[in-house]
């Protein structure tokens, strides 16, 4: 059976906490002590965790980091940090399902999102309506940008304007 759930950092158990690091290390190949410590350092209270569950068990995951954004106004948003599906499900289709409920969060919680990802993953993100912003429009005030940034739940007028993004 397939469940999608929606956790905010502080609401996650510490089993579910080790199962989300266990399956990012299946791809970030760091150690599991290491993801620990990363989740540990780098993801807040108010983060927001978006699993995938087959028979309980975590097969697709996605980080949703609250951060502030600079825009036409000063906001919150969403950095959409992590997609991952473990591999033996990876030509299933799952990631659309985690797609369209990553996006249905967001709307939800009416932010935009921002990611950064590599040219070829460009159009896969177009498929569920991710916009890519223009590198000249976009500036990250505490680190260096040199990737493609796409963008999510924003109005087409302000897509035109230039986003400064707080990452970390």
């Amino acid at each position: 059976m397939i469940k999608l759930i929606s956790k905010k950092t502080s609401k996650l158990s510490n089993k579910e906490i080790r199962s989300i690091c266990l399956l990012k290390n299946t791809y970030w190949k760091y150690g599991i002590n290491s993801q620990v410590t990363w989740f540990k350092k780098n993801v807040k209270s108010f983060d927001v965790h978006n699993m995938l569950l087959i028979n309980k068990k975590l097969v697709g995951y996605t980080l949703l980091r609250v951060r502030k954004m600079k825009s036409h106004f000063i906001s919150k948003y969403f950095l959409f940090d992590t997609l991952i599906i473990k591999k033996e499900f990876r030509k299933t289709k799952l990631s659309n399902s985690i797609m369209n409920f990553n996006n249905s969060v967001i709307k939800k919680n009416k932010k935009i999102s921002f990611l950064v990802c590599k040219k070829k993953l460009i159009k896969y993100y177009n498929k569920y309506g991710w916009v890519k912003l223009n590198k000249k429009k976009i500036r990250v005030m505490d680190g260096k940008f040199n990737k493609n940034g796409m963008i999510f739940n924003c109005k087409k007028r302000n897509v035109q304007g230039f986003f400064s993004f707080w990452l970390y």
